[in-house]
């Protein structure tokens, strides 16, 4: 005959519930866009990761899709629609700026 085994257990009330933050299966980051002064043609845009808003950027979010805009590109970025194309070259991010007064020769810079 086989020994039989039990098992006992001790249940204590919890006084503070301290629940655990969710952790998400995914981070998202989000796309920061800014102006800086470079270029032969005075401005150029410039993307950089961001996972935080700063007080006076601006937020937009469209399609589930966060972007940033450094508060000092707001004004030269309004009205501007901002595509990602690829080709069988490359793969980059297009500005259609209504606000653009010229262009470098090349693309990377532009005047308003």
């Amino acid at each position: 005959m086989a020994a039989r085994i039990t098992a006992s257990a001790t249940v204590r009330a919890v006084k503070e519930n301290k629940s655990l933050p969710a952790r998400a299966a995914l981070v998202l980051i989000g796309l920061k866009i800014s102006v800086r002064q470079r270029g032969c043609n005075g401005l150029s845009y410039v993307l950089d990761y961001a996972t935080e808003k700063s007080k006076l950027d601006e937020e937009v979010v469209q399609d589930g899709v966060r972007v940033i805009i450094d508060r000092k590109a707001q004004l030269s970025l309004l009205g501007t629609e901002m595509d990602y194309i690829e080709g069988k070259l490359s793969s980059e991010f297009i500005f259609n700026n209504p606000n653009i007064k010229g262009t470098c020769g090349c693309g990377e810079s532009f005047s308003v």
